[in-house]
């Protein structure tokens, strides 16, 4: 069974270590320490004992729409299942707080499209949603994919 949590600030710093990980090699886009603490709260892990395994980050962007990001799961921990119920966590909190879109921009589109996403022209996202695409070292070349998931809640 996965136990999900939500972030402390003692795990930022391991978080770090595993978001720049994974970065490193060019499988996601790195976060910076500072980064990761003003936004601490948008962040569920999965611990193993002290040690954070998995983590995920749900940030919300306007009032219908939210971004999956960092979802990382450590190399030894991986073909478990532990990144899907991170991604249902997201989406199930996405819809508890009344969202109807979340999306999500990735190297394994594969991967959310397992989790019901479905791609879209990055165009077709908000521009809102482009505002730390400038602090990325691949921008304007960005060569993410961009991925969509209707929560099927009814803005009112």
């Amino acid at each position: 069974m996965v136990k999900i949590e939500r972030a402390t600030i003692r795990d930022v710093s391991q978080m770090h270590r595993l978001i720049n990980c994974f970065a490193g090699r060019g499988e996601m886009l790195a976060r910076s320490l500072s980064e990761i603490y003003e936004n601490v709260r948008d962040y569920q892990v999965v611990r193993d004992g002290e040690q954070v395994i998995a983590c995920v980050g749900l940030h919300v962007m306007w009032s219908d729409l939210a971004e999956i990001k960092s979802l990382v799961v450590a190399e030894s921990s991986q073909k478990q299942g532990i990144g899907e119920h991170l991604v249902q966590a997201c989406l199930a909190e996405a819809g508890g707080l009344g969202l109807s879109t979340v999306f999500c921009l990735t190297y394994k589109p594969e991967f959310f499209e397992r989790a019901g996403f479905s791609r879209i022209d990055k165009m077709e996202l908000p521009h809102k949603v482009w505002t730390e695409c400038y602090r990325c070292p691949k921008f304007p070349n960005c060569d993410e994919v961009a991925l969509i998931y209707h929560t099927g809640v009814q803005l009112g």
